[in-house]
């Protein structure tokens, strides 16, 4: 039988990767929902091809020119963000693919969990914000969480047929970005269109900008704490140039396992979304001799202050995540505006950290209410940077 999905953000980079995964398994997979923010040029494109059950257009301005594109289609359309939160709880949908960016993947996927639809995990910012809430409700639930981003994708891997209790520690691998090396000195003059320019992977703008600063290795961090259920003693970040081992899991008795690969999204994309099936693709394969040498170094915290930053939010808990990614968004939106440079961003962050109201033991509204005042927090500290 196929597996019917939902996948949100359906025009983004993860998102038409895996509608490419998706023609390329007609017989595996079918969909049933396809969401897309503004890009509805793109969004009426898939819908004419893949011919879901609903689309939904998040940017409510929208919804006449993609209900009249779609008119002579099966297709039922709907808009805004209430729309996407709801439409993950239809009955015929099996596995939600969560590829939105950022705090908006919140609530559309905590909605999927509770309705009982695994979940491909695309946004980790889900688990940032809310991780001890969303798996517990996951676990309540009865649903699976696979992780898309390749990093837990790789951890996820080399734990199958182990125990969680015999994990010592996990190493994430991060490619270091286009400016592994670099001084805070030659950073202070970096433009958006260099931190756009990443040497291995294909990402959006937001995402691509967080792995140039290394908050995207520090989201991942937190991330994998709620996935794998781990201390944050036990996480451990390495830079890796090639992003050929994508992570490593290190066992108590010091033997390693590691996860390899070609760089390409599809991979993990594929696995999630056939989970417990591996299927033959005709994905590139790996050549061991077009890699004579794999590299590794501890990453520079001092140069890239969002690592250390992460790894505080994680270790004093609570909403101070939420936080860190609510100032983060912020920050990084800024920079791809040109309204701050690119050392700027760990100072938006850090003032956020230190201001924003810290609650212990958030529930849900707690977390709204937090992104909502560090939001507010980062744009004002905005202003003070730009009066000097």
């Amino acid at each position: 039988m196929k597996k019917n999905l939902a996948i949100l953000g359906s025009t983004g980079s993860i998102g038409t990767q895996a509608l490419d995964v998706v023609r390329c398994h007609p017989e595996l997979f079918g969909v049933e929902v396809l969401t897309a923010q503004e890009n509805c040029d793109l969004l009426i494109s898939q819908a004419m091809e893949f011919k879901p059950n609903a689309v939904v257009i998040g940017n409510e301005n929208c919804f006449a020119k993609v209900a009249e594109a779609l008119k002579d289609y099966p297709v039922k359309v709907f808009a805004g963000q209430d729309s996407i939160a709801q439409i993950v709880e239809m009955e015929e949908i099996d596995m939600v693919l969560t590829a939105l960016v950022g705090y908006s993947g919140l609530k559309p996927t905590l909605n999927a969990i509770k309705a009982g639809k695994h979940i491909a995990l695309a946004n980790k910012e889900t688990l940032v914000i809310a991780g001890e809430l969303v798996m517990a409700e996951a676990r309540r639930k009865n649903v699976l969480i696979i992780p898309v981003d390749s990093e837990h994708s790789a951890i996820f891997q080399c734990l199958a047929g182990e125990q969680l209790g015999s994990v010592e520690k996990i190493y994430l691998t991060a490619s270091g970005g286009p400016f592994l090396g670099k001084t805070r000195q030659q950073l202070a003059g970096i433009t958006k269109e260099a931190a756009l320019r990443h040497p291995n992977w294909k990402m959006g703008p937001k995402i691509t900008v967080d792995s140039a600063s290394m908050m995207n290795k520090g989201l991942e961090v937190i991330e994998a704490r709620w996935l794998f259920d781990l201390l944050p003693d036990q996480i451990d970040v390495i830079i890796h140039p090639q992003s050929v081992i994508h992570s490593m899991v290190q066992f108590i008795d010091g033997s390693i396992k590691a996860q390899m690969g070609l760089p390409d999204m599809k991979l993990p994309i594929l696995f999630a979304l056939a989970y417990p099936k591996r299927v033959i693709s005709d994905l590139p394969r790996f050549n061991f001799t077009d890699y004579p040498q794999l590299t590794f170094k501890a990453p520079d915290n001092e140069v890239f202050r969002n690592l250390s930053l992460a790894f505080s939010a994680l270790r004093q808990g609570g909403n101070m995540p939420c936080i860190l990614n609510a100032a983060n968004e912020i920050a990084v939106g800024a920079f791809l505006d040109e309204r701050i440079g690119f050392l700027d961003i760990p100072e938006v962050i850090e003032h956020c950290m230190g201001t924003v109201s810290f609650i212990r033991n958030p529930q849900y509204d707690d977390y709204v209410g937090s992104h909502i005042e560090a939001m507010a927090r980062a744009g004002e500290y905005l202003i003070h940077l730009k009066q000097y």
